[in-house]
C-alpha cells in the first residue's frame, strides 16, 4: 500500500509531466518501487521554480519519513 506522501508525489508528477515519457515512467517506477533515493536523483535533473522545488522537497521529505513503514 502506498503512503499518502507517495500518492501526493505521483499526482503532482502526473500534473507536471503531462505527456508519458521515459523520464516520467522512470520516476513513476521509482515511486512504485518505494525508492525515494532514485526519485530524488531524477528530480534533481528537472528545472523547477522555487515554489515548485519547495513543494517537491516537502513531498520527498514526507516520503522519506514514511519510507519502510508501509
Amino acid at each position: 500500500m502506498k503512503s499518502q506522501a507517495t500518492v501526493s508525489l505521483l499526482r503532482w508528477l502526473r500534473r507536471q509531466l503531462r505527456e508519458p515519457t521515459p523520464f516520467r515512467e522512470h520516476l513513476e517506477a521509482a515511486v512504485a518501487n518505494d525508492d525515494p533515493r532514485e526519485a530524488r536523483r531524477l528530480l534533481e535533473q528537472m528545472s523547477f521554480t522555487e515554489a515548485q522545488r519547495r513543494h517537491v522537497e516537502g513531498l520527498l521529505a514526507r516520503w522519506d519519513d514514511t519510507h519502510g513503514r508501509g
